[in-house]
């Protein structure tokens, strides 16, 4: 019997993308393409059943269990609103308020119910972005 050959990141997200029945996918693939032209070492993935987000550069050794390479997730469970999940998001000093959430973990979160939404607030979140990666442990 043949070995099934695994599938790349890139053909799982093509398939999840593909597989996608949401009323927000237009948010979802505007918040995609921000995220992915934000900075050339992020790239993406199916993670936790959702698109994810991650660091692809050279980081110092970490334990997996940190998180640190993880810089965003999708969360599609409600049908009237795309929720950004940061996982390490309490570590970024957010100038510009997107960040939201008091967990007891240290996620933050950003809500977004429209492509209008998604342009207002283009700009803090690329910048939110970018003071993740300036965090980065090299």
């Amino acid at each position: 019997m043949a070995k099934e050959k695994k599938q790349t990141a890139e053909e799982l997200v093509s398939q999840y993308l593909h597989q996608l029945e949401y009323p927000l996918e237009n948010v979802v693939a505007a918040l995609r393409k921000i995220v992915l032209q934000t900075d050339k070492e992020i790239s993406e993935h199916v993670k936790w059943n959702s698109l994810a987000f991650y660091y692809n550069g050279q980081m110092k050794t970490f334990d997996p269990k940190e998180y640190k390479k993880d810089i965003v997730v999708f969360n599609l469970h409600r049908k009237d609103s795309v929720l950004l999940v940061f996982p390490t998001g309490a570590s970024i000093d957010d100038p510009t308020g997107l960040l939201e959430g008091e967990f007891t973990d240290s996620r933050k979160t950003v809500r977004f119910s429209s492509l209008k939404e998604v342009s207002d607030k283009e700009g803090d979140l690329q910048t939110v972005i970018k003071i993740w990666l300036k965090q980065v442990d090299k």
